[in-house]
């Protein structure tokens, strides 16, 4: 059974989703503040997090960066009622993985953790197969119908990253950020660089394109997605 925290500081609220969440066949626990979910992470493992931006004392944004701090794999999900694009891309690139707007469609929640759930578990098994594609994490190795395609330590990232994540663009930005670190002096073009050379070594693989999304970034496409 897959465990879910929901930090929430509307009591109501925070009481529907867990109940919800618990009648779907998931383990739901709530919080109303920040800190109290830390104290839930430190005791007990969590599979996902649900969590508010406007909270008191803590809020979202400080809230997800301190647990993608200690956890890189943990799926976070945002639900809020700022559906403002400088909240979105403040939220994403502190590193959450989804986000809603309130008032929400509890079947739309159930698909987004569902998805969130099944990449995460992609991320954890350390090697992503795609078509004739197999990305060994463990090794760094992108092998091509068993043919080894050498790849740097950052291109086999980048890639595996898009793979992980199909139909979901990324900024450059926020490639920046995770794959030559935040506050990096290099330019954003270096990811288009990367993205260069990744579309060339990888070139006679018909079972995923990367796409350029004009004006925001990168997103890996499946062949039977397009």
């Amino acid at each position: 059974m897959f465990k879910i925290l929901v930090v929430e500081d509307d009591i109501k609220l925070n009481k529907i989703v867990c109940a919800q969440l618990t009648a779907h066949g998931y383990a739901a626990t709530g919080c109303l503040r920040a800190n109290a979910a830390y104290e839930e992470m430190y005791n007990k493992p969590y599979d996902l997090i649900i969590s508010d931006i406007m909270m008191p004392e803590i809020d979202g944004f400080e809230f997800a960066e301190t647990v993608r701090g200690l956890n890189q794999t943990i799926p976070i999900l945002f639900i809020t009622a700022r559906d403002d694009m400088m909240a979105k891309q403040k939220g994403f690139r502190l590193g959450i993985d989804d986000y809603m707007v309130k008032p929400i469609e509890f079947d739309e929640l159930l698909l987004r953790i569902g998805a969130l759930l099944r990449r995460a578990n992609i991320a954890l098994d350390k090697k992503l197969v795609v078509g004739n594609l197999v990305l060994n994490a463990d090794e760094n190795v992108a092998l091509l119908d068993d043919k080894e395609i050498p790849v740097t330590v950052r291109e086999f990232n980048i890639l595996f990253k898009l793979l992980s994540y199909p139909k979901k663009t990324f900024s450059r930005a926020q490639l920046m950020d995770e794959f030559w670190g935040i506050g990096s002096e290099t330019s954003l073009r270096a990811v288009d660089v990367y993205i260069t050379k990744l579309r060339d070594k990888f070139s006679d693989c018909t079972d995923f394109k990367i796409v350029t999304v004009h004006g925001l970034g990168y997103k890996a496409v499946l062949n039977d997605q397009a």
